[in-house]
């Protein structure tokens, strides 16, 4: 089993509880572990038989640019929709952050993670 991750994807996006957020929008980190057996690809050296980073970014970035409420709902359609999408992936976790959030206070970033395996 192998872990494949894409650490510090970026977006401008419309995501947000408040109106406002989702009119102005804001800047949003995404990483995602995927964990998937890649032995094959390993002895092969053959990119069908591991994890495309280009479809997987594809896949974050159609997911990113829907706008949503809640980081929650953000990180759960991307985790569902890697699991759609690519069969060999055994399990997904995902971080979205957004930077500067609406506190009312100073606050770098706002971060959610969720984990999901394949049943």
């Amino acid at each position: 089993m192998a872990k494949i991750l894409l650490e510090g994807l970026e977006f401008f996006a419309y995501h947000g509880y408040h109106k406002e957020e989702r009119k102005t929008g804001n800047r949003y980190n995404v990483d995602v572990i995927v964990e998937a057996n890649v032995m094959n690809a390993a002895v092969h050296d053959k990119l069908k038989e591991t994890i495309d980073y280009a479809k997987l970014y594809q896949t974050v970035k159609a997911e990113m640019e829907q706008p949503a409420k809640l980081l929650e709902h953000i990180a759960h359609r991307i985790i569902q929709q890697v699991l759609n999408q690519f069969p060999q992936v055994d399990a997904v976790e995902v971080q979205v952050s957004k930077f500067n959030p609406p506190l009312g206070g100073v606050c770098r970033r706002a971060c959610v993670t969720l984990r999901e395996e394949r049943s």
